[in-house]
């Protein structure tokens, strides 16, 4: 087994209390103080992660658009420069590849921001579908370093030590060249949390600078180091996606919950003659919301039955942080499916009485 990869704050994490883990072959802090501390600090004040293990891919060239249309689910005919949409990245029978967030310069410039486990796949995915593309497409990932800053005081903390207006950034916008505390960085306002924030990228030289003199810009206000515990909790409350729980390559965008991100009237790209199909004729399972009435946990890969009938499988559950309750998202068959009906989770030997609910578990208090 090769040692995981370290990224630039690895020593900082340490010296902050960081309990390291490998996550998808990087050694991560799982926590510091604690998961629901850090849940909390971001839900009601604000919370940094690093998040350097995510990859970065720029594409290029006189086709840039026309490839990368061809690659994605969403449409960048829809977005401006210096605006993000996410996506999904479909195989030819529909399975997800990866989702992806596409950073659009312009018609001949993308910077694509995917999932640390996925790196050399999407790549080379990425390289053998730009075959008849004038384009040029860099894997940088080995180059940058991101952190992400979240929270409701996210925003006042980062104006702090930032030489723009961060009001004039708007939700899924980015801006190139930003002085943070005196290193250049780009900045965007996505989130993977439910609240407002901020991602910076800079160069592994520069993230240490930023990264503490964040933590001095938010001494008063609340802020705290943040894991992937919490990382995980929060996009789940939110019901944000995880690939290899809620995306994968035997699950489709459509049965996914992802259909405000499938343009089936652009041209062709990647898995849209099945998506299209999947569309006309109707899914036979999707993705749904549950909340346990009965005690216990759902857990990942748990499955899921009606009456008796294994119907499908827990993809992500917790004891949610912000609402007391534990609950979970599954993938059940469609007939399964209807919000109020009732469900059993097996968890360990037992069976646990859950009722299907909406997958909006938390309010998103994004930037409108």
């Amino acid at each position: 087994m090769s040692e995981p990869k370290k990224t630039s704050l690895y020593d900082v994490h340490l010296e902050f209390g960081g309990k390291i883990v490998d996550f998808a072959g990087w050694a991560l802090p799982v926590q510091y103080e604690g998961l629901v501390a850090e849940h909390n600090a971001v839900r009601n004040e604000a919370g940094v992660f690093d998040v350097s293990h995510m990859g970065e891919v720029e594409v290029k060239g006189k086709d840039a658009r026309d490839f990368v249309q061809k690659l994605i689910t969403n449409d960048t005919d829809s977005i401006v420069e210096n605006q993000i949409v996410y996506s999904a990245m479909c195989y030819e029978n529909g399975g997800i590849v990866d989702d992806l967030l596409v950073y659009k310069r312009n018609n001949e410039d993308f910077l694509l921001v995917i999932n640390a486990s996925n790196i050399d796949k999407d790549y080379a995915w990425m390289l053998e579908n730009s075959k008849n593309f004038d384009v040029d497409i860099k894997n940088i990932s080995d180059f940058i370093s991101e952190i992400a800053v979240q929270g409701p005081n996210a925003q006042e903390i980062l104006q702090k030590i930032c030489n723009v207006d961060l009001s004039q950034i708007g939700f899924f916008f980015f801006k190139e060249n930003v002085d943070i505390a005196g290193s250049k960085c780009l900045i965007s306002r996505t989130g993977y949390t439910g609240e407002d924030g901020f991602e910076i990228y800079t160069s592994h030289g520069e993230i240490e600078n930023v990264y503490r003199k964040l933590f001095e810009a938010g001494n008063d206000l609340g802020i705290k180091p943040a894991g992937l515990g919490a990382r995980d909790t929060l996009r789940f409350e939110a019901s944000l996606p995880l690939y290899g729980n809620e995306l994968s390559k035997d699950i489709t965008p459509l049965e996914a919950g992802l259909s405000i991100f499938v343009k089936l009237d652009k041209e062709n790209f990647n898995g849209k003659s099945v998506l299209l199909d999947q569309k006309k004729n109707g899914l036979k399972r999707k993705i749904v919301g549950f909340e346990m009435l009965d005690k216990g946990i759902p857990r990942h890969e748990y499955k899921v039955f009606k009456d008796g009938k294994e119907i499908g499988f827990v993809t992500t559950g917790y004891a949610s942080p912000s609402l007391g309750k534990n609950i979970g998202l599954a993938m059940v068959d469609i007939e399964y499916s209807e919000m109020g009906s009732e469900i059993e989770v097996q968890i360990r030997k037992k069976m646990g009485r859950a009722k299907i609910v909406s997958k909006r578990f938390y309010k998103k208090n994004y930037k409108k």
